[in-house]
């Protein structure tokens, strides 16, 4: 970066290219944001943070990329909320060397997805370090419908659905995956959804959050698992179901709601994303995998975990 290229000069060019939102009176360039929420000002909050080596690598993933998903995780879970997003703050610390360039490969990821979704790129705060490349986002919504889906509302009796193909996102889907947004509102406005979240630890440690927050149990039928065809084509061994239950980063919705409701859905698409009935919720908290067969084993949460 040379002396022309600093700190300022970056929020400069972001904020010449970050357009006016109605919902975003104040945005880049003052000391905090102003926003203007239509829902009696609630507001959805989430923040993710991304660590080089560890959400990704600069050597199998481009600026842009690492951009994109950055905020995509921060929109994903606006969705698994239920809800529309409406601004994101962006704090990013820099290797030293290629600050620039990569600053700028990032912010062109992360508009091309804010510009999906008419989502405000607000603020936020950059520095650069001797250290890996660190992105911080918060992303604001507001809920849809009856308000926000949470994980505690699954109850006995509820099928269990599913967004989309599931496993092998680390061949490419985790750094280029579209947020469910889209079938998050239309979802809102067709059905009433019991619980949900979004599959980023992988579907068997996501429904076991569901699980725990709801106090029941579940029934997962293996045969109607989606696999993805990243998912067929591994070659370490492991089954591709496995994959589709552990794998994580999937970013696909996994809900609960009415057998009625659920078979409306299946036999009436609200959207184009594929959606699979692949379980049940049960009394008790027991989790089982049942087999084509109809041999049952425990459904245990395997997935990704941070160790400390």
């Amino acid at each position: 970066m040379t002396d022309t290229q600093g700190e300022f000069e970056l929020i400069d060019w972001i904020q010449q290219r970050t357009p006016a939102h109605a919902q975003v009176p104040i945005g880049i360039g003052d000391d905090a944001a102003l926003l203007k929420f239509n829902r009696n000002g609630e507001s959805l909050v989430t923040v993710d943070m991304l660590l080089e080596g560890v959400h990704f690598t600069l050597d199998t993933a481009t600026p842009f990329q690492i951009g994109w998903k950055s905020l995509g995780v921060n929109l994903s879970d606006i969705a698994a909320m239920g809800g529309r997003a409406v601004a994101a703050v962006v704090s990013i610390a820099l290797p030293r060397g290629r600050a620039w360039e990569l600053a700028q490969g990032i912010q062109e990821g992360i508009d091309a997805l804010a510009r999906q979704f008419d989502v405000c790129i607000a603020g936020g705060d950059t520095n650069t370090w001797n250290g890996p490349l660190v992105i911080s986002i918060t992303a604001l919504g507001e809920p849809l419908g009856n308000g926000p889906i949470r994980r505690g509302g699954a109850q006995p009796g509820d099928w269990i659905l599913v967004t989309g193909n599931l496993g092998g996102s680390i061949a490419g889907k985790h750094l280029n995956f579209i947020p469910r947004l889209e079938e998050a509102r239309l979802l809102q406005e067709h059905v009433a959804l019991h619980a949900m979240i979004d599959i980023s630890d992988g579907l068997a440690a996501d429904l076991h959050h569901i699980l725990d927050e709801s106090h029941v149990g579940a029934r997962i039928f293996a045969a109607q698992v989606p696999i993805s065809s990243a998912a067929q084509a591994a070659t370490d061994g492991r089954s591709p179901l496995a994959h589709a239950l552990g794998d994580g980063e999937d970013f696909e919705l996994l809900m609960t709601l009415s057998p009625a409701d659920a078979q409306s859905l299946l036999a009436n698409p609200i959207f184009s994303t594929h959606l699979a009935h692949i379980g049940e919720i049960v009394a008790g908290k027991t989790a089982e995998l049942i087999e084509a067969d109809g041999c049952s084993t425990p459904l245990l949460a395997t997935g990704w975990r941070h160790s400390f």
